[in-house]
């Protein structure tokens, strides 16, 4: 299968890259800037991504250009095009000030491949401090901004064999063994929303320069990967743990296409779960035919966590609590061979920088119990989170399980202030109930709910705070609930969420007139950075 090598030089937008080449239907993966894949015949093109390093710096990441220079279209991208330039005999300087924010390309050449297309004066997204103050012996200069002259540049096929190109000499026996392949480089990032014809640059470069025949679908992934888990999995058992969001939900129906009956699922309820959530999700999943073992717990986690304040203690009681149930569950299915998990390729790219040092850990990277001798099975490990969706629509799934937000695996145990008691999560379910059904039924000016607008939303228990209130003629002292809701494409970056003041008014007089133990409702409106998205 055609595919784009994005090598991460550790820029937080390398993810932006990926899905935007996903976008155009073509398949990509991103791989430490040091991992290349060398003997890959399916690689049709290489991007090298960002990076928060100088070229002058001593750590600063480095890639053997010879590997794909001279075979390979090649983009660069910022630190990418400033690495090529540096690396090639041109020149790379700090910049007087940094140049960071909207752009405009003043002069752009629209007759070279990687411009069709594109106006003059269209806006672009700049992040550098250094800046390229002379381009390499063989390229020219292809779009230039107000302060950024070497904006934009390239080095043609012919130009990359030719031997007046002064490049390292196994590029230059490179190119003349193999089909030479031209050399793109911007100093500004096509990936980001704020480029505006940063999708239309991309899809020059993979479908245009690269050749990519777009045939990444969602079809295709459905058709390709269940018959890989036929071949993958045989006649034998096996297990996967079900949280009821998308991930895994979409995971278990592929499994299920795959190898029906020899999927058993487990769902545990530790007590932390949305209002009527548990039974919700079983319902759901007894329409999608699963065989799935609900298991309720809350007991067992309510008893752990009783008294405990600190979020991440709380964190560790519930991890430990749900593998210790998950695990007596799963020892009951004697004959299974494999532990099935809803790990996503963003949950992968997160859990280890490009050093290979972990940055974050996630609850399904990092292996298995070694006590439960099963093999691992992860059928959506090259997706992002909008193409699990599009192939939970591909496959029939509900709308309602497809479009479910994320929610935090410890569930309400991190959205409540203080230590865990059941009635204060009885307290925040009803709360949160409210909010959600409210986004939910509330259509937008443009005929959207304001649920299927939001990335995220939650009500959050400040159950450490209480405030005076007034009902009837009574004081009140009693607990602030906190409203959470953000828009994002991948959860690396959030913004506070613009509700309508009407429905802000009639959630909030709902909640203090519904929710026994809340009398003051107040609304989040901090961005991630510097907030997270969860209080805890």
């Amino acid at each position: 299968m055609q595919k784009i090598i994005i090598l991460d030089f550790g820029s937080q937008t390398t993810q932006l890259i990926g899905r935007r080449v996903r976008e155009l239907d073509t398949f990509c993966e991103i791989m430490p800037y040091n991992k290349f894949p060398k003997d890959d015949p399916d690689v049709i093109g290489v991007i090298l991504s960002g990076s928060p390093y100088s070229v002058h710096d001593p750590e600063a990441f480095k890639v053997d250009l010879s590997q794909f220079v001279g075979r390979l279209p090649v983009l660069g991208i910022c630190y990418g095009a400033q690495f090529i330039s540096h690396t090639l005999g041109g020149k790379v300087e700090k910049a007087d000030s940094r140049e960071y924010g909207r752009a405009n390309l003043q002069t752009v050449d629209v007759t070279n491949p990687l411009f069709r297309g594109f106006e003059q004066n269209s806006q672009v997204w700049m992040s550098h401090g250094d800046t390229i103050t002379a381009i390499p012996e063989g390229f020219e200069v292809i779009g230039s901004t107000k302060d950024v002259q070497n904006a934009a540049f390239w080095c043609s096929p012919d130009k990359v064999q030719s031997s007046n190109l002064k490049v390292p000499l196994e590029l230059r026996s490179l190119s003349k063994r193999e089909s030479s392949k031209g050399i793109w480089a911007v100093q500004f990032h096509p990936e980001v929303y704020h480029t505006l014809q940063g999708k239309q640059l991309l899809k020059n470069f993979v479908v245009d320069i690269c050749g990519s025949k777009q045939d990444w679908s969602a079809a295709s992934f459905v058709d390709t990967t269940v018959a890989e888990l036929k071949a993958q999995l045989g006649n034998d058992r096996v297990i996967l743990g079900l949280s009821g969001g998308v991930d895994s939900s979409v995971a278990a129906v592929l499994l299920n296409k795959a190898i029906g009956q020899r999927l058993t699922c487990i769902f545990v309820d530790h007590g932390m779960l949305r209002k009527n959530e548990f039974q919700q999700v079983m319902d759901d999943y007894k329409v999608l035919g699963l065989n799935v073992i609900g298991v309720d717990a809350s007991e067992k986690f309510f008893g752990d966590l009783a008294g405990v304040t600190d979020p991440e203690q709380k964190r560790k009681i519930i991890g430990r609590d749900f593998v210790e149930v998950f695990n007596a569950e799963a020892r009951k299915i004697t004959d299974a061979k494999w532990l099935a998990q809803g790990t996503i390729y963003p949950d992968r790219i997160e859990s280890l920088n490009i050093t290979g040092k972990v940055i974050k850990s996630h609850h399904n990277v990092g292996g298995l119990p070694e006590e439960m001798h099963l093999q691992l099975c992860e059928p959506l490990k090259w997706l992002f989170k909008d193409e699990v969706r599009r192939v939970g629509r591909q496959m029939g799934m509900p709308e309602h399980l497809i479009t479910r937000h994320p929610f935090p695996g410890p569930g309400l145990a991190v959205r409540i202030l203080g230590d865990i008691t059941p009635e204060k999560v009885r307290i925040l379910q009803d709360a949160d109930d409210i909010f959600i059904r409210g986004l939910r039924e509330y259509v937008d000016t443009d005929g959207e709910t304001l649920y299927n607008k939001v990335w995220q939303a939650g009500a959050i228990l400040l159950s450490t705070v209480r405030s005076v209130g007034v009902m009837g003629d009574e004081r009140t002292y009693e607990h602030p609930v906190a409203l959470r809701a953000v828009t994002s494409t991948d959860a690396m970056t959030a913004d506070w969420a613009h509700l309508p003041y009407d429905f802000m008014a009639k959630v909030s007089n709902e909640i203090i007139n519904k929710v026994r133990g809340v009398n003051r409702v107040c609304y989040d409106i901090s961005s991630k950075p510097p907030a997270t998205i969860e209080w805890e």
